[in-house]
C-alpha cells in the first residue's frame, strides 16, 4: 500500500475530526499546522461538520453554555456537553452578537466588552482596549462578523453616539482595531432609529435599520467587505397593518 501523502491524511481524515481534535493535531509538525490553518481546510472541515449527523446547537444561559445534539427526523434536543463561561470573571450575561466557523462574537453585558470566542476549544481573545474600542452598548451599536480571503476574521463595530456615526474594525490577524470611514446618512445616527446585528451575505454585510415607530423609516445598509463601501438599499414596503 502507497503512503499516504500529508495533503491526504490533512483533507481526507482530519477534517472529519472535532476542532478540538484538530487544534490538537496542528501540534504534531510544521506542515501538519500549515496544511491545517489554510482556508482550503477550513471550508472543508466546515462542509463535513455541516451535514446532518453532526449538528449542534448552542443555547447561552446564565453562567454557561448548553450544547445540544440535533435530530432533524424526530426535532428532538438531546444534551451532549456543558460549556462553563470562561471570560476570567463571573460572567452572568453574555450576548451572542454574531458567529462565523464555529466562532462567536459575544459582548458581556456587565462590563460591554467584546470578545471572540470558541466555545468548542474553551478559547478566547478580549477585544476591548484601554482607549474605550471594544465596548458594545446595547440598543446604540451594532456589529457585523466576517472573514476575509487573507485567511483573517473581522468585527465591524458601527457606533452612535450624540446623533453622530462612527466605525471600528477590530482584525482577528493583527489584533488591532482601526478606524472606518463608514459614509451613512446622519439620520440613522439618531436614537429614534435601530440596527439588527450585520448578517453575511457573500462579501457582503447587512444591516436592517427602521425607525422606532409603528409605520416609520426602514432600509437596509449594506456594506461590502471588500472595498469597504457602504451603500443604502431599498426595504420592501411595511403594509399599514400595525406591523412592526
Amino acid at each position: 500500500m502507497p503512503d499516504l501523502t500529508a495533503e491526504l491524511i490533512v483533507f481526507c481524515i482530519l477534517s472529519c475530526l472535532s476542532a478540538k481534535d484538530v487544534a490538537t493535531c496542528k501540534s504534531v509538525c510544521k506542515q501538519w499546522h500549515a496544511l491545517l490553518s489554510t482556508p482550503e481546510f477550513q471550508t472543508t472541515h466546515c462542509s463535513r461538520s455541516s451535514l446532518p449527523d453532526n449538528q449542534r446547537t448552542l443555547l447561552a444561559r446564565d453562567f454557561d453554555c448548553a450544547i445540544y445534539r440535533m435530530d432533524f427526523q424526530t426535532v428532538d434536543y438531546v444534551l451532549d456537553s456543558i460549556i462553563p463561561y470562561l471570560f476570567g470573571q463571573n460572567t452572568i450575561n453574555v450576548a451572542i452578537l454574531g458567529h462565523l466557523d464555529g466562532l462567536l462574537c459575544v459582548c458581556l453585558c456587565d462590563t460591554k466588552e467584546l470578545f471572540l470566542w470558541n466555545p468548542t476549544t474553551a478559547a478566547y481573545k478580549c477585544l476591548a482596549t484601554t482607549n474605550g474600542q471594544g465596548l458594545y452598548e446595547d440598543i446604540a451599536d451594532a456589529v457585523g462578523f466576517y472573514s476575509v480571503p487573507s485567511n483573517d476574521y473581522n468585527v465591524l463595530h458601527v457606533k452612535r453616539a450624540s446623533g453622530a456615526l462612527s466605525a471600528h474594525i477590530y482584525s482577528r490577524h493583527s489584533g488591532r482595531w482601526r478606524n472606518l470611514h463608514f459614509q451613512c446618512d446622519n439620520e440613522y445616527a439618531k436614537r429614534d432609529y435601530y440596527w439588527s446585528p450585520g448578517t453575511v451575505c457573500g462579501n457582503n454585510l447587512y444591516f436592517t435599520v427602521y425607525e422606532c415607530w409603528v409605520v416609520g423609516t426602514n432600509v437596509v445598509i449594506g456594506f461590502d467587505t471588500s472595498t469597504e463601501q457602504v451603500i443604502e438599499l431599498p426595504f420592501p414596503t411595511v403594509p399599514p397593518s400595525g406591523i412592526f
